[in-house]
């Protein structure tokens, strides 16, 4: 899961949707001057793509590492 804080406006959108609670609001501000979203279990992640779908910034990528 990568998140682009030239993006992200920390709207909690991705937080709120992620059946699996990967992600949560960061304490550091984004470029715009928004706390971001940040990855904090990415073990947990199933890989539904729920956080990308419902980022209106489109700032969410989600991709499978081998």
């Amino acid at each position: 899961i990568k998140i682009n804080d030239s993006f992200c406006k920390g709207c909690g959108y991705c937080i709120k949707y992620c059946p699996k609670g990967v992600l949560a609001l960061g304490e550091k501000a984004g470029k715009k001057g928004y706390k971001t979203a940040s990855v904090k279990s990415i073990r947990d992640c199933i890989g539904c793509l729920s956080c990308s779908t419902v980022c209106p910034e489109a700032a969410i990528t989600v991709s499978k590492e081998d």
